[in-house]
């Protein structure tokens, strides 16, 4: 199968995600090796340019230091253009472990290539698609019931659960997973379409 041809610099945290991802990709693609990003000045400096000029895309795991690394790397690029992807939480282990990780959840490696492929085009990667979407803001997801008021945890929550997206998400991530995927009219459709099955 041909490979999805992308712009932007893929960020993932190890070599197993790089060799993966290179089966389905044809970009640039920088491991963090794990927390290592840290300390590491040069790789830091080569993230920011490539976030400076074509983009980044973020892809680290769906567990706690997932998203440790995935926030710290949004740290250092105040400026440039930063494009979140998250796989879901799916639980089990990677064929060359012997355990499954901290938390049970598959990392990329773990995961299906059909299924990162679609993460990559649902992004809107390979064309002008996210042009086209109108953002949402913070006050769509107060709107929306989830930021600000009793239960938006609660619903946070079963949203990311429903739309394939990692639990763990704060209210800043699922915004920014909705601008990537969905937009406005899409998201605010399916939150809706959510709570009404959720209030019957």
């Amino acid at each position: 199968m041909e490979k999805l041809r992308i712009s932007q610099a893929v960020i993932v945290e190890g070599k197993y995600d790089k060799i993966k991802l290179s089966s389905i990709l044809d970009a640039v693609i920088i491991t963090t090796d794990g927390f290592r990003i840290f300390t590491d000045k040069e790789t830091e400096d080569l993230i920011r340019r490539f976030a400076s000029s074509a983009g980044i895309v973020i892809l680290t795991d769906s567990d706690a230091a997932g998203f440790r690394i995935r926030s710290h790397i949004k740290g250092i690029c105040p400026e440039g253009k930063i494009t979140n992807i998250y796989i879901p939480d799916i639980y089990g282990k990677e064929q060359r472990k012997t355990e499954p990780s901290k938390e049970g959840k598959l990392g990329v490696e773990g995961m299906d290539a059909e299924l990162l492929r679609s993460l990559f085009t649902e992004a809107g990667l390979l064309g002008d698609d996210n042009a086209q979407r109108e953002p949402l803001t913070m006050l769509d997801m107060f709107d929306l019931g989830l930021s600000g008021s009793k239960g938006s945890a609660e619903l946070r929550r079963e949203v990311a659960r429903r739309l394939s997206l990692p639990e763990r998400m704060t209210t800043k991530a699922l915004l920014d997973a909705a601008n990537t995927l969905y937009g406005r009219e899409r998201f605010t459709a399916l939150v809706s379409g959510i709570r009404k099955e959720l209030e019957a």
